[in-house]
């Protein structure tokens, strides 16, 4: 039987697990939008939009205590590129995910997070402690693009390359 200390354990990583299983979810309908409103960009500054409202519902929900804007002023400039890099991976995803599918653009984010993670921890960037590349890190990067190449399936033939073909 699972201890509660087991179970508690175990919420964030069944969280971080349904977060993951959103993605294809959100990269689809972010596409579907952009193409009703004429452009991936509308699609993502409307997921953008939605997602400062949901956030702004939840805030006043769990009446979060205002913010130290002062304290975060103070920061390292990085602390602000976040929304930045949110929009750039809305607006990719809103864009890309129609030609590459969900399962073709998020087996590449996660081959770019894991590259860029290994790259952030052997600097020991932004505040982090160094964590040197090893051969076993290596490899386990060189795994993750096996397995965009297994998932995307580069160089088999899919029905719609197949019927483009015939019809020609």
């Amino acid at each position: 039987m699972f201890s509660k200390a087991v179970a508690l354990a175990l919420v964030p990583v069944g969280t971080a697990l349904l977060a993951g299983a959103i993605l294809p979810f959100q990269a689809a309908s972010n596409a579907a939008v952009g193409r009703a409103l004429g452009h991936p960009l509308w699609g993502a500054l409307t997921s953008l939009m939605v997602s400062a409202v949901v956030v702004v519902i939840a805030l006043l929900v769990l009446r979060v205590s205002a913010p130290d804007v002062h304290k975060a002023l103070q920061g390292s400039w990085w602390l602000w590129i976040g929304g930045i890099l949110g929009a750039v991976y809305v607006g990719s995803a809103t864009a890309i995910t129609p030609q590459l599918g969900a399962s073709g653009f998020l087996m590449l984010v996660v081959a770019g997070q894991i590259v860029a993670s290994v790259l952030v921890d052997h600097f020991g960037l932004m505040g982090l402690s160094n964590k040197p590349i090893t051969f076993t890190r290596l490899a386990g990067v060189v795994l993750i693009f096996a397995g965009v190449w297994l998932v995307q399936g580069l160089g088999t033939p899919t029905v719609a390359s197949s019927a483009s073909q015939i019809s020609q």
